[in-house]
């Protein structure tokens, strides 16, 4: 197992119950593979540097989750699919 920092940039407009449904279902991918979500932070929305789909603006999310090297690809493939989802980033922490 290795820690991880995932960073996700979701639309800047879902309510509380899609963000909601997006946080569970990334934790959910997490624990299914034999990880662990040690922390979750919300930032809120910040300004970008450059637009992504025609939005300045994106909600930050950072996971700090612990993860076997294996699912990891399996983790980005499903977060690609999620529509809410506008960016995001796994990397190594230290």
């Amino acid at each position: 197992m290795r820690n991880y920092e995932l960073m996700v940039l979701l639309q800047p407009d879902l309510d509380e119950t899609a963000y909601g449904d997006v946080t569970s279902k990334i934790t959910g991918w997490v624990t299914d593979s034999g990880g662990t979500v040690e922390k979750t932070v919300d930032w809120g929305n910040r300004r970008m540097a450059y637009q992504i789909h025609k939005q300045r603006d994106s909600h930050y999310v950072l996971f700090q989750v612990n993860l076997s090297p294996t699912a990891t690809m399996e983790l980005e493939r499903n977060i690609r699919f999620l529509e809410p989802v506008m960016r995001h980033m796994l990397s190594l922490a230290e």
